[in-house]
């Protein structure tokens, strides 16, 4: 009786354990029929906006990142080399439901006696593993095994055994073609053999496939592999597939695989073996197809499959799409001439402020040649660096901020310490439009510690973006993750007036007898900032573009486009991992990211206003030239005052208003710009110890139209300010407008080009984000150093010392001695 209360229990136990793993795992697998692009012959059309044939869309399976396009039918594999893979990977293939139990019993039996541990995984089960389950890569998780048995099982019940062994024979990885994978027969045949996959004899299709489980290491040593074509050879003879005969003759058979010289002896045993051209496997495979706009189309699949499915979508109709080939052709111009750190690819995208439509996408760093399948334009996620800080910037003026209200510009109290990107701090309160042109980073959190960043992370979502769970302050200064084509929608609303749209390729979708399978319903813009504050977000980033010179510390010179109007950040991660610029015209946002596809850091001389810029511009040049001149389209209700020689745009009733003197504490008040009238005195920000940090030279500049050697005069309602409340000191820049010094003889001015983030301590755990009574704020207001001090004059340059430049780089490439915080593991999520 306790037999069957504990046979119970434990059958009980495993349908609970079988439930709630399809509670966790089963209810999101994707469909078994998106296989079926085998059955398909057609090519279907792809037009851009203006009707013109952009491309064909052709059926696809996927080897984990790799793709095979070349797909063949069963009736042109050879023979040989189905029978060959089904006694090598699966012998009772055509006779269990999916899932071999048996086989999996007798490989872990054989391991444990003979020590010969074989493969589990069917050929059902290895299809479903490389196509539908790619993007778990070969985790050996309970999770990827359990869908992995369950679509199996689906699997088999959806198409016949010759269908799934056609689908395996061209999904096969068999080694790296340099170019690009061998994957699939097709492939394989060529490079290996140089014929097509239906002419390989039988001691090629042995060949073959005993190098599958290993293509690279195993192709390298023919004598110690050979081996095993004879004992694949003998299972086959078990197997009732070959006859002995068959067999022997096969052993027999001299081969020649590409790159090999091989002498044989007449028993089959070989007589010598060297690998002497590698390079040839390459050689075989023709070069693909370079088709233009080749990540736009991926993409238009991307969007159209969960839509209207593979068959429809591979049936031979015709897709109109928003692409703009003028930009599409200047985006693959500006890849193709892109100067990147060696080892380092791109991403770019470009879509319209009126509607979110995509109008360029290109996925990586172009050669001339067939790109990678990989696409960063819309699949890769990276951390934004500073490009996300117009956002939250926006966000203050929102709530009612102003860009000439001043935000301490020092160290922070608590375990999160941010530094700027030189590690140097000025200890005095700078304006918000100083803080983003120079991409300040210790304003900008004290910015978010005022917003509070629950705020943020509301404003980021509606924006079309995912903030990082638990990110903290960190957040502010760009730990999000994104792509190009989000950061593109994400800075859109800057250029409209404050709407967001999700960016969209698709406008309509017809079968080859013309009926409409899909119709993009009109964009619906959510209204994500209104007007007024759109158009002052604008200004501050049309500001980071143009209020300086390069000798003057300009993050984004190198974005202006002679005749049109720019606005746009750039962006710089720790250790120099990403760089990004985003930015916007009256009629296109773009983002450009470069990087390594792998991750790892660039050269430290590569900086964003460098790299990825000029990409972005030549891009978006491109792509309005011949276009007529279009201006931003203000709001009413906006006005314009010159302060610090910058003019900002205010909101009317805001204009005259006096400056507010903020610290991140929330306790703001309002004056002059460095106004603390009737404050008590707090404990002065702590330097780091010795050395101690060198403040910046601070100086406001003119406006960019005012004539060279000519001081403009000041605004009258600017607010002034007054040495003897303040505690400025006489010959302080901050007491009077100066030109900027003149080089000195031997040197030159270095400008500032780069803004990533940097932490102090770089074990410190991130501050949580703030809770939302900001009675509960327990991080101290940080206010000026008790004693200012004057900001010391730039540092010439002399001849035999290394100059460094106020980015915290030297000329040589090397980095001051700064710890960076350390970044979230990176990602490879999809579209």
């Amino acid at each position: 009786m306790r037999f069957f209360t504990g046979l119970g229990v434990l059958l009980l136990l495993g349908v609970a354990g079988a439930g709630a793993m399809w509670w966790a795992w089963g209810r999101d697998l994707p469909s078994v029929q998106d296989l079926d692009v085998l059955e398909f012959s057609g090519k279907t059309r792809v037009y851009d906006r203006q009707g013109t044939l952009v491309g064909t869309l052709t059926p696809s399976l996927g080897s984990g990142e790799g793709v095979n396009r070349d797909l063949l039918k069963l009736n042109e594999i050879s023979p040989w080399l189905q029978k060959a893979m089904v006694t090598s990977e699966d012998r009772r293939f055509f006779e269990h439901h999916g899932v071999d139990y048996i086989g999996i019993a007798r490989g872990l039996l054989k391991g444990i006696f003979e020590n010969d541990l074989e493969g589990g995984s069917s050929i059902t089960q290895q299809v479903v593993k490389n196509t539908l389950l790619s993007d778990l890569k070969s985790a050996r998780t309970p999770e990827r095994k359990f869908k992995e048995a369950v679509l199996a099982y689906q699997l088999e019940r959806s198409f016949t055994k010759d269908q799934i062994l056609n689908a395996y024979l061209n999904v096969i990885y068999w080694g790296d073609g340099g170019r690009s994978d061998i994957i699939g027969a097709g492939t394989a045949a060529r490079a290996y053999f140089r014929k097509s996959a239906a002419d390989l004899n039988l001691a090629e299709s042995v060949y073959l496939t005993t190098i599958v489980p290993a293509p690279n290491k195993r192709y390298k040593d023919f004598k110690a592999y050979r081996p095993l074509m004879r004992n694949l050879l003998d299972r086959m003879v078990e197997d009732g597939r070959v006859t002995k005969a068959e067999a022997d003759a096969a052993w027999r058979t001299p081969i020649y695989p590409a790159g090999w010289r091989l002498g044989w002896n007449e028993d089959g045993t070989v007589r010598s073996a060297v690998l002497e051209r590698p390079e040839r496997l390459q050689e075989n495979m023709p070069p693909p197809p370079v088709q233009s706009a080749f990540h736009y189309l991926q993409a238009v699949e991307r969007e159209l499959i969960p839509k209207i499915g593979r068959k429809a979508l591979f049936g031979g109709g015709k897709v109109y799409t928003a692409l703009d080939l003028g930009a599409q052709e200047a985006s693959e111009r500006a890849s193709l001439n892109a100067q990147l750190p060696d080892g380092a690819t791109l991403g770019l995208a470009l879509v319209s402020p009126k509607n979110g439509e995509v109008l360029a996408l290109v996925g990586q760093k172009l050669t001339g040649g067939r790109p990678s399948d990989w696409n960063n334009a819309v699949q890769a996620r990276r951390q934004v660096g500073s490009s996300i800080k117009p956002l939250l910037y926006t966000l203050a003026l929102e709530k009612g901020w102003k860009q000439s209200d001043t935000v301490l510009d020092a160290p922070l109290t608590g375990d999160y310490q941010p530094q700027n990107y030189d590690g140097r701090w000025t200890g005095r309160y700078v304006t918000m439009r100083y803080a983003l042109d120079h991409s300040l980073n210790l304003p900008t959190v004290r910015i978010a510690q005022e917003v509070r960043l629950s705020n943020f992370e509301t404003k980021l979502r509606e924006l079309g973006l995912d903030p990082p769970p638990n990110a903290g302050l960190s957040l502010s200064i760009g730990t999000l993750e994104a792509s190009p084509l989000q950061m593109a929608a994400a800075y859109a609303p800057f250029a409209n007036g404050g709407l967001y749209y999700a960016p969209t390729l698709v406008r309509r979708v017809e079968d080859d007898r013309g009926q409409v399978l899909y119709s993009r319903p009109n964009p619906q813009g959510k209204r994500v900032w209104d007007e007024r504050t759109a158009w002052l977000g604008l200004d501050m980033i049309r500001g980071v573009v143009n209020d300086l010179t390069p000798a003057e510390g300009g993050l984004a010179t190198r974005a202006r486009i002679p005749g049109r109007e720019v606005g746009g950040k750039t962006g710089t991660t720790n250790d120099v991992k990403d760089l990004w610029f985003a930015g916007v015209t009256p009629t296109i946002s773009g983002a450009v990211w470069v990087g390594k596809q792998a991750g790892g850091a660039l050269p430290g001389w590569a900086y964003s206003g460098e790299i990825p810029t000029p990409v972005w511009q030549r891009a978006v040049a491109g792509a309005l030239a011949g276009q007529p001149r279009q201006s931003f389209t203000e709001p009413g209700g906006i006005t314009y005052r010159v302060v610090r020689r910058v003019e900002m745009a205010f909101r009317e009733e805001e204009a005259d208003a006096e400056q507010t003197a903020r610290d991140g504490s929330g306790n703001s008040e309002g004056g002059g710009f460095f106004s603390r009238r009737d404050r008590a005195p707090a404990p002065a920000p702590q330097p780091e110890p010795d050395p101690a940090p060198q403040p910046d030279p601070v100086t406001e500049v003119p406006p960019q139209d005012a004539p060279a050697g000519e001081v403009p005069s000041l605004d009258l309602n600017a607010v002034p300010v007054d040495p003897a409340i303040d505690g400025i000191p006489p010959g302080d820049p901050y007491a009077a407008p100066q030109e900027n010094p003149a080089p000195q003889e031997g040197g030159t001015a270095e400008p500032k080009t780069d803004d990533s983030f940097t932490s102090s301590e770089p074990e410190a755990p991130p501050a949580e984000p703030l809770p939302d009574d900001s009675s509960s704020i327990d991080i101290a207001p940080e206010p000026a150093p008790a004693e200012p001090q004057p900001l010391p004059e730039p540092l010439p340059e002399e001849d035999g010392d290394t100059p460094v430049s106020p980015d915290g780089f030297s000329q040589d490439g090397s980095q001051p001695d700064t710890s960076s915080e350390s970044s979230p593991p990176e990602t490879a999520p999809t579209f």
